[in-house]
């Protein structure tokens, strides 16, 4: 099973380099970088990838709304181009609240923009042209689309979690990045519901990409106290507290993973037999930095083993 690392968008350029590069030493296979309102994050996992040679480099997630698929296709073929293929592109609903105060525009119809978007999206990573005209967007390649180098096709994944996305993604996408969905939810829901899709349609068995908050510590309540309000953001979003329950949690922190090496061992091993091909640690400064150096030694042996 892989296993990789999700780095903050929030260092500057050098620093995020340099983080990539302990991880990369340390073992762990991927770095992942969200998307904010501040760096593009496909440019910065071009860089990363470049600068930190064998590290798998992915996005988790970009929005659909407020982007188009012959931009971000664009941006995936050059990214993947500069990383030797190394890429790989994930894309998400987003929420109602930043889409439309963000960008000012409804987030009406989320699934169905998905379904369109990942339709266009898809012959435009693997041939370079489309012509789609859809309900909700139209992408067509009057000119050539294609980016020289970026092979193999960029694999596409959603970070989808509720039923409709994860048919979507199925049927479409290569896998998906669920957030704060434990084992019992991967075992239950999410995997099923997701592989069911792909077979329906003679798609591979789908990659499942579960991001897990979590660190090795020694110092467990102070920094599950710490975790608690990080974590809380998410509990204002009706998918993540849905999701939250299905894995028996009631708060985004129960499903931290917090302990010593042999507690984090055993979790990430759970979420293993309940499906995930991959797990990522997400960075959420949960500990300082020998709790990080701590973590990473741990993952990395484990990615090893």
């Amino acid at each position: 099973m892989t296993i990789g690392v999700a780095l903050s968008v929030q260092h500057p350029i050098d620093t995020t380099v340099r983080l990539a590069r302990e991880a990369r030493e340390a073992g762990l296979r991927s770095a992942w970088f969200g998307q904010t309102f501040s760096y593009d994050s496909p440019t910065l996992a071009a860089i990363v990838g470049r600068e930190v040679p064998g590290l798998q480099v992915g996005t988790a997630a970009i929005p659909v709304f407020g982007r188009h698929p012959l931009i971000v296709a664009g941006q995936a073929q050059t990214t993947q181009a500069a990383t030797g293929g190394r890429y790989h592109l994930g894309l998400a609903l987003g929420t109602r609240y930043l889409t439309e105060t963000g960008f000012g525009i409804p987030h009406e119809r989320p699934v169905a923009r998905l379904r369109e978007f990942l339709t266009a999206l898809r012959p435009l990573l693997e041939r370079g042209s489309v012509d789609f005209h859809g309900e909700l967007l139209t992408a067509a390649t009057p000119l050539p689309a294609a980016v020289p180098g970026a092979e193999p096709p960029v694999p596409i994944l959603v970070a989808a979690m509720g039923p409709q996305a994860l048919r979507v993604s199925g049927e479409l996408a290569d896998g998906i990045l669920p957030l704060l969905a434990g084992p019992r939810a991967l075992a239950e829901h999410i995997v099923p519901a997701v592989t069911a899709a792909a077979e329906a349609t003679g798609r591979p068995a789908p990659r499942i990409v579960a991001f897990v908050p979590g660190v090795v510590t020694a110092d467990v309540e102070a920094v599950r106290r710490t975790a608690t309000d990080t974590l809380s953001f998410y509990e204002q979003f009706p998918s993540y507290r849905r999701v939250i329950a299905q894995s028996g949690g009631t708060r985004a922190v129960d499903l931290a993973v917090i302990g010593d090496e042999e507690t984090v061992a055993a979790e990430v091993r759970r979420y293993r037999d309940a499906g995930a091909t991959e797990v990522v640690f997400t960075e959420t400064d949960l500990g300082g930095e020998a709790d990080q150096r701590r973590t990473w030694k741990l993952l990395g042996e484990l990615a090893k083993g």
